[in-house]
């Protein structure tokens, strides 16, 4: 172990007040990083002290009190005798034995004293806490763990035990259980490696208690520093790099910056990266076409020779050492740099052909004639690939245009305006190719960037003209059928072709033209009329038509305009023609004013006048005029009585023959109220429904009277055929003769729902004319004559009760309306005490076993089954 280093934080400070009784055993790890361990103060004494140590040959003592060590000490040459520290006064030549440092020294074990916290009254220490240098731990140790790192003792502990503990991250806080410390021997011990690049340092505190827990000693700051180690290779920010460089650049030109970091600490050489080009492919037109700052990672051109239409993409293998790019010891990386090589305008367009060939039809516009083709050697798709067209000679009128198609880079020549074959039959052009931006410098247009192009006419058939169109022409109204109005001629615009016109109306909304087929001479067929609906502001246009007789014909059209001049033939009217008054009118005037279809001066102003018949016109009615337009006719009487009247008004116009026309003003004379609106029936009426609408619901309310009519009708004929289908039915059919079913015996008074009021005296029946013959039951049907029963007198003789039963059944038999089954028939009532007994003797008994029932069969089928019920065998 050596002492190189000086360390100048003094570690013990004494004050010489008076010889301590017994050294201060003070014991030390001492290491090739520590130097200087104590240091003494006068404690504020005015005189100089001389310091000596028993050791001088390994220990010497400054004149400031500072400890060092004389040389490279090694474990096993220390002595074992403890170093004794004088310090002596120059003035009084009185000395202090202040301390023994036992040269005690383990190689990786640090032992640190707590100074005393009191001292003899002869010696005191200034109250000053420990400065304890950084312990270096490097990082990824392999142990064995734990690893003893410093000892701490206290000189209390000489006297009584002392339990030690440290705090901070690392210890008690987290990460928590990296170091520990016997708390009886007070050595530091990291427990597991440490990692800088997680956590390059440790603040710790050690402390020194008694058993009670009590503090004894101040506690010890303690700064652990973990020692990088290579351990981490460098790492580009991107694995593939991209740059661009323009070809042609010269050497020294900027490209790009790869970047790479390193984890480990960037002030060692482990963190120090440089950066190196491995492979350049292509390696043309040289292997070393760039170069790489071995600091920064700039990359550079160091060559010329950079073509993009040679060579368009260069890939660099990029490599990033630590250690200072030291190849031995270093842990390098790789990344990749594709560097790709722009376009610039370097190549013109040249042309593919000297000459271009095209052909149009004349009068075609928008038609492409020719297609241009050149050859670029530069990046497809970018300015300085992209060709623009523009024509140099042989189109002084601009009928050509060259535009660029996007798409292949050929220049289209267009016709933008129409080519007349009789004026050119050929034109040649001279086009020139460029690129949308210069070429660079020092490159010069080739002469195959120009071409020319012949471009050849072709004659088709054009339509004729008329000239001039339209074609305007004055004439005055009225002009009369098969007058001729003018010569409306067209042009055939095809001079080398012997071609005919022909001409025809295409157009004439009041059907009053007629146009020679051949010369195209115009007549009327009708009277012009300056009034007509088809007439416009004075203006009548009619539109011709005018074919050659080529293949295929072609045709023109023209318009004639016709401007019609006005005279006097329209007589004035009144307007209105209807107007309402009040019986008594005050004022009693109307306004009217005068219509005419002519112009001014055939129109107004007018002259008013009232004609002489009827006579009662004048005579009731006056009219005054008040412009040139308009008159007004006043009511002379002071009452008129209701009705209407008819005006007539003598209008004369201003022509210069003028015309008069006798117009008739209806006025309807009607009561008023207050406010001047008529009230009257016919008024009211006027404003209500019309004829029409009256009507209308008149035959709604027929129609709907006639369809409920028909309705009733068809329900009477329902009701009465459904009847007719009852009585058709046939009475053997009846289902009432039918037994329905076999197993029921009945007959008993309690199994029948019969009337009882049947059973009353008869003193108490209702008369015939209060009850209705024949109904007795809901299910009979009441479609036949009812039947007609034997009727017994009052007081009946117990002799002739056979035969009214007899004649009873028989009715009972021919009545269709009785039941099929045995059920109530009144026969008659037989009042109380009745000598022939009750009915029910006809019920089966024990006694009647021998009784002879047959008869019963002669009184119909209704008693057949009774008979063989009460007849029958006991079998």
């Amino acid at each position: 172990m050596s002492m190189r280093r000086r360390i100048r934080k003094p570690l013990w400070t004494f004050c010489l007040a008076a010889c301590l009784p017994s050294p201060l055993s003070i014991s030390l790890a001492l290491s090739s990083l520590f130097s200087g361990v104590l240091q003494f103060v006068s404690c504020g004494r005015g005189g100089l002290m001389r310091f000596e140590c028993s050791n001088p040959s390994d220990f010497r003592i400054e004149a400031d009190g500072v400890l060092y060590a004389a040389r490279t000490l090694q474990r096993s040459t220390l002595p074992v005798s403890p170093l004794l520290i004088t310090a002596s006064d120059t003035a009084t030549q009185q000395q202090w034995v202040e301390g023994a440092v036992p040269p005690v020294m383990s190689k990786d074990l640090k032992e640190i004293a707590f100074p005393p916290r009191n001292m003899d009254s002869q010696l005191k220490r200034m109250k000053r806490d420990w400065v304890i240098p950084p312990i270096n731990v490097p990082e990824n140790s392999r142990g064995p763990f734990p690893q003893e790192l410093v000892r701490i003792r206290s000189d209390h502990d000489k006297n009584r035990s002392l339990r030690y503990s440290v705090t901070g991250p690392g210890a008690d806080q987290p990460p928590t259980g990296i170091f520990i410390i016997d708390p009886i021997s007070g050595e530091l011990s990291v427990n597991k490696p440490l990692d800088r690049e997680h956590i390059p340092n440790f603040h710790l505190r050690a402390h020194a208690v008694d058993l009670n827990g009590n503090q004894v000693e101040n506690p010890i700051d303690i700064v652990i520093n973990v020692i990088d180690m290579n351990d981490n290779r460098p790492e580009f920010t991107h694995q593939i790099w991209n740059g661009t460089v323009p070809e042609g650049s010269k050497p020294g030109s900027f490209v790009m910056t790869v970047t790479a970091v390193d984890k480990d600490d960037p002030k060692t050489a482990n963190g120090m990266l440089r950066y190196k080009i491995l492979s350049q492919n292509p390696e043309s037109p040289t292997s070393n076409m760039f170069t790489i700052n071995n600091k920064t990672g700039g990359i550079i051109t160091v060559a010329a020779g950079l073509d993009r239409e040679k060579v368009p993409q260069y890939t660099l293998i990029i490599q990033a050492s630590d250690m200072e790019g030291n190849p031995m010891y270093g842990l390098s990386n790789t990344a990749t740099a594709v560097i790709r090589v722009t376009d610039i305008n370097d190549n013109p367009p040249e042309f593919t052909a000297e000459t271009f060939f095209g052909e149009v039809p004349e009068n075609r516009v928008n038609v492409i004639v020719a297609n241009l083709t050149v050859t670029d050697k530069d990046q497809p798709n970018t300015l300085a690939w992209n060709a623009v067209y523009k024509i140099t000679g042989g189109d002084p009128t601009g009928r050509f245009s060259v535009p660029t198609d996007p798409t292949t880079n050929e220049g289209l020549v267009t016709v933008v305006k129409p080519i007349d074959y009789e004026t050119s039959r050929t034109y040649v052009l001279t086009v020139e190719a460029r690129n949308e931006v210069p070429l660079a410098k020092g490159i010069h247009t080739p002469r195959q960037s120009t071409a020319t192009v012949s471009i050849r006419v072709i004659d088709v058939n054009e339509s004729p003209y008329f000239e001039p169109n339209p074609k305007f022409i004055r004439l005055e109204e009225g002009m009369m059928p098969d007058s001729t109005l003018t010569t409306f001629s067209a042009q055939d615009p095809d001079r080398f072709m012997q071609q005919t016109i022909r001409y025809s109306k295409l157009s004439d909304p009041a059907n009053w033209l007629r146009i020679d087929t051949n010369t195209g001479r115009i007549t009327t067929i009708a009277i012009l009329d300056r009034e007509s609906p088809y007439v416009k502001n004075n203006l009548y246009n009619a539109t011709f038509l005018a074919t050659d007789n080529g293949i295929p014909p072609a045709s023109g059209t023209g318009t004639l305009q016709i401007f019609l001049l006005d005279i006097n033939d329209n007589a004035p009217r009144v307007s209105p023609q209807e107007v309402e008054i009040c019986e008594k009118p005050d004022p009693n005037a109307i306004n009217i004013t005068a219509f005419d279809g002519d112009l001014s001066p055939n129109a107004g102003p007018f002259a008013f006048e009232l004609a002489n018949r009827p006579a009662d016109v004048r005579r009731n009615w006056t009219i005054t005029r008040i412009s040139g337009d308009y008159a007004q006719v006043s009511l002379k009487i002071g009452f008129l009585e209701s009705g209407i009247y008819e005006i007539p008004i003598i209008i004369t116009d201003s022509g210069n023959l003028p015309m008069s026309n006798t117009s008739y003003l209806r006025i309807k004379v009607c009561q008023c109220d207050i406010n001047g609106d008529c009230t009257d029936q016919q008024h009211i009426m006027a404003a209500g429904l019309g004829t029409g609408a009256i009507i209308s619901i008149l035959l709604c309310i027929i129609i709907l009277l006639i369809l409920v009519l028909m309705f009733v009708v068809w329900m009477k004929r329902r009701d009465k055929e459904r009847q007719a289908k009852q009585l058709l039915i046939d009475p053997e059919d009846d289902v009432r003769d039918n037994i329905l079913k076999y197993d029921e015996e009945g007959g008993g008074e309690e199994d029948q729902d019969y009337d009882l009021s049947q059973l009353q005296q008869p003193d108490t029946i209702e008369p015939d004319a209060i009850k209705p013959v024949g109904i007795r039951r809901l299910d009979e049907r009441p479609l036949h004559p009812e039947p007609q029963y034997p009727m017994r007198s009052a007081a009946p003789h117990p002799g002739d009760i056979g035969d009214f039963i007899n004649e009873g059944l028989k009715a009972a038999d021919n009545d269709p309306t009785a039941p099929p089954y045995d059920s109530l028939l009144v026969f008659d009532y037989e009042g109380s005490g009745s000598t022939a007994g009750s009915l029910s003797s006809l019920n089966s008994s024990s006694s009647g076993g021998d009784q002879d029932y047959d008869y019963l069969n002669d009184w119909g089928p209704r008693f057949r089954k009774l008979a063989d019920m009460y007849g029958g065998s006991d079998d």
